[in-house]
């Protein structure tokens, strides 16, 4: 086992001087291929995507893409701004409040959607409030509800 752990400690570390080695090139590099993947993807690059440090912009664009931008993906668009917006509004961020609503839109939520988006964000909010200051026993908690959507499902059979 020491043996092994030896090995793998010496591969990532030549793994480590390799990336160091060759990180200074391909960061520009990749940092400008990013960029004009954003231009080329959203008309323009955002000043707060010139705003993250390069040397991690191809990752952080990556993510963005392939989750709220990716169309292939489980939740559709609507639904991942509600949520953003959600979380937004929990946070709070204004301008991932603004985003995300301007997102939402975009993606056919409308007002009524919107607003109800932020009310269970408030709820989910105001329970989680009760639930914690008041220590409810989580096993019992994790029971109740389980309890709860059994008979919520045999009443809709």
């Amino acid at each position: 086992m020491t043996k092994a752990r030896g090995m793998l400690t010496t591969l990532a570390m030549a793994a480590g001087l390799a990336v160091l080695a060759s990180s200074a090139g391909a960061e520009d590099a990749s940092a400008e291929a990013t960029y004009k993947d954003i231009e080329a993807t959203l008309g323009s690059v955002p000043s707060f995507f010139k705003a993250f440090p390069e040397t991690g912009i191809a990752g952080a664009w990556a993510e963005f893409k392939g989750i709220q931008l990716n169309p292939k993906t489980e939740l559709n668009g609507k639904t991942k701004e509600l949520l953003g917006l959600a979380v937004a509004a929990q946070i709070p961020c204004q301008y991932c409040v603004y985003f995300h609503t301007a997102a939402a839109k975009a993606n056919g939520a409308t007002d009524e959607e919107i607003r109800e988006a932020v009310a269970m964000a408030a709820v989910v909010r105001h329970w989680s409030t009760v639930l914690n200051g008041m220590q409810v026993d989580y096993p019992q908690f994790k029971q109740e509800v389980d309890t709860a959507m059994a008979a919520a499902k045999a009443k809709s059979q």
